[in-house]
């Protein structure tokens, strides 16, 4: 959620570190701050509520000099967003600034303790308890920053990633973490950045060291990167090498990033499965639980654990998984998972699915499975993430960097692995046929061309987006494997254009949405060839008896359900296990254009941030 990004080394930090926080913007945030020390040395520091351009205003006509400084946007958890709330906190001296993403569970108990020692609190802010709390174990420990942030670290109760910076130290950053991310660029020459993510780092080094839970990091002008557990012992940093381009989080002349990631899913489906599938041999491989297939075949139960698109995707994955290997399947919401006691054996198999690999809710849900002493796998995209750092074995997706906040081609991507990994684990279980292993291994192949196709009536869906773009609700209608499509349908187009629309199993309007039916409400209905097809014509039929409007996603060459539809859009025919790569297309196009017709922030939604780091 919140972003963080700072810099030490020989180059003016300020344009540096508010750069980088450009580059975060897509996290989701709603006020941004920068502290840097000049060479006095002071510690100025600038916040404002509001986006990075309007704290980049407020600051250009102040002293922003200094080789060291710390910046921060922030998802407001802890009362209003506003300047005072807003990140860096500094102590009471104005001796140290602090910046921090994550929540301090034992906060309240913390701040009364502080209160009665003197300490008087200026924001509403758990983060402000922290930075007290080191100025007050500093001065009543007499030890340096950073052992009082080791100090400090082992009262905290919840998570965190901070850099504290500190006017006795000022060729010194310290930064930690626990439960959110935080990686340290190694640049030339004695430059360090430090980030949330990868995104602002990648123009200046592609060598990083990914921190792990309850470590603190120690980055010294002169001393270099030293790395230590908030128990004191000493760890050797693990140097990773960055595989991001710098053009990957670039528009690429694009309007939106949501857009030109739309665009991008032929090649980021066809990217998920190389060197994964081969048609001509009649295999698909997973390299990244290739160790695991055989306990996979022989699983009693499989769950599935994820949050919001991720959720969708693990829905379509229960499908796929439930008919071509013929092991039943859970799936859950992580947020909801561990709180309600849940049942794990050790012969369980746990599979989360995340997007950016942090999600605290579905980290926490994989904990109590391992505890359990279950199978942990994960699918995420994000290279070096948490999640793919704590499960047995995954699979990453490699969708490339996905900006915007409404996920899309993170949702295909997922959703690939999923059919990639049921394909192989049938094949080895041998519940699927060579022939109708081969029948769908072809069919996927097609997908990223058949997706191109979709992409090409992109002028004819922005014209039905035009027609419904003032509506207030929609609803969308699924059937089978359709119905996890039409929950993300609605998902996107309430995340970005703020219109509130609903998912169903088409069977289940008659339990209550048909209510809601009137000549002003749009039903989004999938209406693709299969097994389900005329009862889906019969929903349809329902709806036109009460006026409604439908738009209708349909085979090409359908006439059945074009000639009742007020709108269609035809998607090329596939494997019915693949339809929801298609079928998902369509309302992503939907709600993009209906949210920019609306004038919302398409890319950063309100109140919506794009790692959720924060249970």
């Amino acid at each position: 959620m919140c972003g963080i990004v700072a810099y030490i080394g020989k180059e003016q930090a300020f344009p540096i570190i508010l750069k980088g926080l450009k580059r975060l913007e897509y996290r989701g945030y709603d006020s941004a701050g920068i502290a840097v020390l000049n060479n006095e040395p002071a510690l100025n520091n600038y916040k404002r509520s509001g986006k990075v351009s309007e704290l980049e205003d407020f600051a250009s006509d102040k002293d922003t000099s200094g080789t060291i400084g710390i910046g921060h946007t922030r998802w407001a958890t802890h009362g209003l967003p506003n300047n005072t709330n807003a990140h860096p906190h500094v102590s009471t001296d104005g001796e140290m600034a602090l910046i921090h993403n994550g929540i301090i569970e034992n906060y309240d108990s913390l701040k009364e303790e502080l209160m009665s020692r003197g300490y008087v609190f200026q924001s509403e802010t758990d983060t402000e308890v922290l930075i007290h709390l080191i100025d007050d174990i500093k001065k009543k420990e007499k030890v340096k920053t950073a052992e009082a942030v080791r100090i400090a670290l082992n009262s905290v109760v919840g998570a965190y990633a901070i850099v504290v910076l500190s006017k006795d130290n000022p060729d010194q950053l310290i930064a930690a973490r626990k439960s959110s991310p935080l990686v340290v660029g190694i640049g030339k020459d004695g430059d360090f950045y430090l980030a949330s993510d990868a995104t602002p780092i990648i123009e200046y080094t592609n060598e990083v060291v990914y921190m792990e839970d309850e470590e603190i990091a120690i980055v010294d002008r002169n001393e270099g990167l030293r790395i230590f557990s908030i128990q004191d012992q000493e760890k050797v940093p693990y140097i990773q090498h960055l595989e991001l381009q710098l053009e990957a989080i670039e528009k690429g002349g694009y309007e939106h990033f949501m857009l030109k990631e739309i665009h991008e899913q032929p090649r980021s489906i066809k990217d998920c499965f190389r060197g994964r599938l081969n048609v001509d041999e009649g295999w698909v491989k997973l390299g990244g639980i290739k160790d695991y297939e055989t306990k996979l075949a022989n699983a009693k139960r499989i769950i599935m654990i994820a949050c919001g698109t991720s959720w969708h995707a693990a829905l379509v994955g229960e499908y796929l998984f439930e008919d071509l290997t013929r092991i039943p399947v859970e799936v859950e919401y992580a947020s909801e998972f561990r709180y309600r006691n849940p049942i794990i054996n050790e012969d369980d198999i746990v599979i989360a699915i995340s997007q950016s690999g942090e999600t605290a809710d579905t980290m926490a849900a994989l904990n109590l499975a391992k505890s359990k002493g279950a199978t942990i796998l994960g699918i995420c995209n994000v290279v070096g993430s948490s999640i793919s750092r704590i499960t047995d074995a995954g699979s990453y997706t490699h969708a490339g960097p996905e900006i915007g906040v409404a996920s899309t081609k993170a949702f295909t991507a997922q959703v690939t692995v999923l059919t990639l990994m049921a394909l192989a684990i049938a094949r080895k279980k041998g519940t699927l046929d060579d022939s109708r292993f081969r029948r769908i291994i072809t069919e996927l192949e097609l997908i990223p061309n058949k997706v191109a196709k979709i992409l090409e009536k992109a002028p004819k869906i922005e014209e039905i987006a035009a027609v419904y773009k003032d509506a207030t609700n929609a609803l969308y209608l699924g059937r089978g494997n359709s119905f996890p499509v039409a929950l993300e349908g609605a998902l996107k187009l309430k995340e970005i254009s703020y219109i509130h629309a609903e998912g169903y199993p088409a069977a289940e309007m008659k339990h209550g949405p048909i209510a809601l039916i009137d000549e002003e409400m749009p039903v989004f209905v999938i209406a693709t060839k299969g097994p389900s097809y005329e009862k889906v014509v019969s929903n349809i039929q329902e709806v036109k008896a009460r006026k409604g409007k439908i738009i209708a996603v349909i085979t090409e060459g359908d006439t059945q359900v074009k000639a009742i539809a007020d709108h269609y859009i035809e998607i090329p025919d596939t494997d019915e296990n693949l339809t929801p790569l298609l079928t998902t297309i369509p309302f992503q196009l939907i709600s993009y254009y209906v949210a920019v017709m609306r004038g919302a922030n398409v890319d950063q939604p309100r109140n919506l941030a794009k790692s959720v780091t924060v249970e």
